[in-house]
């Protein structure tokens, strides 16, 4: 320990009674919780449904458990930083009250570090543990009986502003194991991703493997009673931080059983199946398709079907995979002005209840003379507002490109080609309120050179795909302007934007150029990875010595695949290491519409062009259109090797 550690310790320790450190010479006290079996949640009455069903649990192994929760004083031994924000919202002051406005990899950081410290391990309890712990061997609403004694209470209202308020720990009346403010004080966070509960018996469950929410449990200083039961689950965004919620710790040893991790591919599927409706308009070619996830399990796919790309007699038509089903429904009408062209479309679900529609709109026959119309739903998108035009002029940069985003500040960012040839780039609209108001940034300059380590107010690339990184730049990789890279080859183009889209920076991407009749798709993972997916090469514009791209296999062998591929960022792409085949080794005949046309697939070739789309629906499941067909699999998938 650092002589100024020991310092701080002594003079905490002189100021503070129990329980807040003990004589040894860990940094927490802890007590001893035996292994046992308990029967977890409640019969979950009304909005407690999350809490059913009951069920047995098994604690395997014993463990310890913080005695209180962490502290300020302890935190900040391990990020000093934190001080600044004692008394935020006028409450967490002392040294020895709770520590609040930590995110759930702050507390993971901190065991890790208490971990290394003391060399023990140190974790995050799961939320069956911190249930088990918290009752101690009752069955009733609280551990202290069926009603909270007033001296646990802080206030306990719901409240906008919160009022001033001790959070002290161990001041409360502990539990028979010896734990205190278990109920109140702050929420605290627990290990698992808050999901359903199953109905039989578990030992040491820890929750589904992946999801949106981190469980916290126990209730704050600012929360209604009822969410301070024994059983009562919250559950946050991971990144949240505020004035209610802090943790405790766990020290054990004891490993959690490894979850079999079975990734899943099916079997490509058409999702555009010719309509019922005679009165449907439907035509021989159908192409660039735009695909969302919808609140209530749907999946909706959106594309147009016309005879000639730069005709009038074109349509945008619809289908839908509903919750649970197999089979997409047949085409049915989306969208139609008559006698205009409407080429690209996009949909996007911003995932608070309202699905987006954007598209083209021409004004003298032709997809090079475009505005731009919105619509949204708020019914899953069986009812669309009117059209409203937030691009008026038709001007050449407004085909409209599938892979609509969502920012970090709230922006939607809509992609557009920037010209109607396919050197021209791309560009952006964006809106800053949720879509009422629109603006492109750029500034009439004209088309910039595309080569490694220039810039200008274009996307290098037509067709691109944008992702917002972490640190706030936005990255988009797109079809033609090939960089040459230091050993003379030919690259796929990324842009780099460090101010929203005003200006792009160019650099060579690692990957291979794409061109006529294919498009790729660049999105960000709900697990934190980003997902490109893009194709080896072009069939009829690479020479056959240069097709293909090496694949590596599950005994570490390469083999040279063909088509359709997926990679996988960790690292906000600076490296690539999960690249894939698109295909699950089965021999079969597809149909790819459009420019695909008919194709083999195997266990070295994919779908060989195609206009590709992409969502994640909430379950995690990746779903990638092309013109034709409708490809399911998942992340886990795609970092298994093929054998």
């Amino acid at each position: 320990m650092k002589k100024l550690e020991r310092i701080i310790l002594l003079m905490i320790g002189t100021a503070i009674s129990h329980p807040l450190f003990s004589s040894a010479q860990s940094l927490i006290e802890t007590v001893e919780i035996p292994a046992g079996t308990f029967y977890m949640g409640s019969v979950g009455e009304g909005e407690n449904f999350d809490e059913a069903p009951i069920h047995q649990v098994t604690i395997s192994h014993a463990f310890r458990m913080g005695k209180t929760e962490v502290t300020n004083a302890q935190y900040e031994l391990f990020r000093p930083e934190h001080r600044t924000l004692r008394g935020k919202n006028g409450v967490s002051v002392e040294d020895d009250e709770a520590v609040v406005n930590v995110t759930y990899q702050d507390a993971v950081d901190f065991c890790k570090w208490l971990s290394q410290r003391e060399g023990k391990t140190y974790r995050l309890p799961t939320e069956a543990e911190w249930e088990y712990a918290c009752r101690a061997g009752t069955y009733t609403e609280y551990y202290t009986g069926d009603y909270l004694p007033e001296s646990m209470c802080r206030n306990q209202v719901i409240a906008r502003d919160y009022q001033n308020v001790s959070l002290k720990v161990g001041e409360t009346i502990p539990n028979a194991f010896g734990l205190y403010d278990m109920h109140g004080n702050v929420e605290e966070w627990c290990l698992d991703w808050y999901g359903p509960y199953s109905s039989g018996n578990q030992t040491d469950p820890t929750g589904p493997e992946t999801g949106y929410y981190r469980v916290t449990r126990g209730g704050s200083h600012h929360t209604p009673v009822q969410y301070l039961r024994s059983a009562n689950r919250m559950a946050m965004l991971p990144e949240d931080c505020h004035s209610l919620t802090g943790f405790r710790v766990v020290e054990s040893d004891f490993s959690f059983p490894t979850k079999t991790r079975k990734g899943f591919f099916r079997e490509p599927v058409p999702f555009v199946v010719a309509p019922i409706d005679p009165n449907v308009p439907f035509y021989s070619h159908n192409h660039q398709p735009s695909i969302t996830w919808c609140d209530n399990g749907d999946l909706l796919a959106v594309w147009f079907s016309a005879n000639q790309e730069n005709g009038r007699g074109m349509v945008v038509l619809q289908s839908r995979l509903k919750a649970g089903a197999s089979n997409w429904e047949p085409a049915s009408l989306f969208f139609k002005i008559p006698d205009r062209n409407m080429t690209g479309s996009s949909i996007f679900n911003d995932g608070k209840g309202t699905l987006y529609h954007f598209n083209g709109v021409e004004a003298a026959g032709d997809w090079q003379n475009l505005m731009v119309v919105m619509r949204t739903s708020r019914d899953n998108g069986y009812t669309w507002t009117a059209p409203r035009i937030i691009a008026p002029e038709h001007t050449k940069r407004h085909q409209v490109i599938s892979g609509t985003i969502q920012t970090s500040k709230g922006w939607l960012v809509q992609a557009c080609d920037a010209g109607p040839e396919g050197n021209d780039g791309a560009a952006v609209l964006i809106s800053k309120d949720y879509g009422e108001t629109w603006n492109d940034p750029w500034d009439g300059t004209p088309k910039p050179q595309f080569a490694a380590g220039t810039s200008g107010s274009t996307i290098a690339g037509i067709h691109a795909g944008i992702v917002e990184l972490k640190n706030g730049q936005w990255m988009a990789l797109g079809r033609g302007n090939t960089i040459v890279s230091e050993d003379g080859s030919r690259h796929m183009p990324m842009s780099i934007s460090s101010d929203g889209g005003k200006t792009w920076t160019y650099s060579a991407s690692p990957f291979p150029p794409i061109d006529g009749g294919q498009r790729l798709v660049l999105m960000r993972l709900k697990e934190g990875p980003i997902l490109l997916v893009s194709f080896t090469d072009h069939p009829q514009r690479t020479p056959a010595d240069e097709r293909g791209m090496l694949f590596q296999r599950a005994d570490g062998t390469f083999f040279r695949g063909y088509g359709l591929y997926a990679a996988v960022s960790y690292d906000e792409g600076k490296t690539w290491p999960v690249r894939k085949l698109l295909t699950d080794g089965e021999q079969r005949f597809l149909n790819g519409g459009a420019w695909t046309g008919n194709f083999e697939m195997d266990a070295t070739h994919a779908e060989p062009r195609g206009y590709m789309a992409g969502t994640q629906s909430p379950d995690s499941t990746i779903h990638i259109i092309s013109s034709r067909l409708h490809y399911q699999f998942d992340l886990t998938w795609l970092e298994q090797k093929p054998e």
